[in-house]
């Protein structure tokens, strides 16, 4: 199974450096247009199925994809951005989140860890690679899921970890 795997296009908080996890706020025109290029490069790729994060962010990213390459796009809560908890819509330097950054088992104050979200994400790879081997599939999700999403195919320092960033509206190829 092919599986590609994209981040939402740029959003006012991103663009901003603030931390956005579960605050569900659209695409900017920015975002809007990171989307349109995403779809136009993933056309022609024999995308089967496309998944995407029930947010908002990640929908219109979507759908700019299913416009261009004609496959309805579902959606998948295991897909939404980590719980941030306490640093929602804080700054992206922030101290105290960078360091949370680097406790895997530790969850963030008022919201999740990176094996929970681990645990979410790595559930639905496996759902996948069982119910649809040799088609291709489009996860369109966040950030912080992508980041997951690669540690299941590639080992990863902690560090690496904490500081591997995915570019808005970027694709991810993996082989499941």
């Amino acid at each position: 199974m092919k599986l590609y795997v994209a981040r939402h296009g740029e959003t006012e908080w991103n663009a901003q450096g603030r931390i956005c996890g579960r605050t569900d706020i659209p695409l900017t025109e920015r975002g809007e247009a990171q989307a349109k290029a995403l779809a136009e490069k993933l056309a022609g790729k024999g995308i089967d199925l496309i998944i995407a994060s029930p947010m908002i962010r990640a929908r219109q990213t979507a759908a700019a994809v299913s416009q261009e390459i004609g496959i309805p796009v579902v959606t998948d809560d295991r897909l939404i951005e980590q719980d941030y908890g306490i640093y929602e819509g804080k700054d992206r330097l922030d101290a105290g989140f960078l360091a949370n950054k680097r406790r895997f088992a530790y969850r963030y104050p008022g919201g999740e860890s990176m094996l929970d979200v681990a645990h979410r994400v790595y559930g639905l790879l496996e759902e996948l690679k069982e119910a649809h081997p040799g088609k291709t599939i489009l996860l369109v999700c966040h950030g912080g899921v992508c980041r997951i999403v690669r540690t299941y195919f590639e080992d990863m320092t902690n560090e690496e970890f904490s500081c591997y960033s995915e570019a808005n509206a970027n694709a991810r190829e993996y082989e499941l």
